[in-house]
């Protein structure tokens, strides 16, 4: 695995900033020039053919796993409509709902995002479709980019009958449609268990846009959401350190 592809959160703050700088040396304008090319190709879908009413005044809820929660919880916080979104953990027992234990790939969970958008805004629809066109790829199994286990794993887990539902339609839809040149494999699961993540985890890519799993994963996927869905994007993301949604 190569040190642009590595997550080094467990690394120690001095070796973390060490790493960089070593980087910036070894590789200079050239290296940064490739951190800004995504790890993972964007993938233009069609809208679901069936969405929920967005006539609800109340803002409602979502749980996403896809992959490394950085990534997903910040493209989430650039969608016009989100109120907030939060890095956590769901699919596991409250006991095992620690970054080190989940990090062991034996609890259950998965790193999720619990997103709470206001429906008038932003349709659950809306927020699927960005979800399987542009915050990961729903045809890897069990992991997403150089991040590998089960608590890497693509996942929905539905709020809500109605939710689940279309989140069933909506695959059948794609898978029929060969929008991917794979099988989907998103599970589907109507338990949203959900357990917010450590306070260091929340706004990572905002907070850390040079971090080199940031650059090289993370930030292109908010540049295909403007990309792609120019009339969903927002400039100013929506933090969770300074929301109070």
């Amino acid at each position: 695995m190569s040190i642009m592809n590595t997550r080094i959160t467990s690394l120690p703050a001095p070796s973390r900033r060490d790493l960089l700088q070593t980087i910036v040396l070894l590789g200079g304008g050239l290296l940064w020039q490739r951190l800004a090319l995504s790890a993972e190709e964007a993938v233009r879908i069609p809208a679901p053919a069936l969405d929920l009413p967005t006539g609800e005044r109340a803002p409602q809820r979502a749980v996403f796993a896809g992959g490394c929660f950085w990534g997903v919880q910040g493209v989430f916080q650039h969608v016009k409509g989100v109120l907030r979104a939060v890095s956590g953990y769901s699919g596991g027992n409250a006991s095992t709902a620690s970054y080190e234990q989940v990090s062991r790939g034996d609890t259950g969970h998965a790193e999720s995002v619990e997103v709470t958008f206001d429906p008038a805004q932003v349709s659950y629809g809306a927020l699927l479709q960005i979800f399987f066109s542009v915050v990961h790829d729903p045809t890897q199994l069990n992991r997403q980019g150089p991040d590998t286990g089960t608590q890497y794993r693509s996942e929905i887990f539905a709020t809500s009958p109605a939710q689940l539902k279309m989140a069933q339609a909506y695959i059948a839809q794609l898978d029929a449609a060969h929008v991917y040149s794979k099988p989907i494999v998103t599970r589907l699961d109507d338990k949203a268990s959900f357990y917010p993540a450590e306070a260091y985890h929340q706004d990572f890519m905002t907070e850390n846009p040079r971090n080199p799993y940031i650059a090289f994963n993370d930030l292109p996927k908010v540049e295909n959401l403007r990309h792609l869905f120019p009339d969903r994007y927002r400039r100013e993301p929506v933090l969770v350190k300074s929301s109070h949604a």
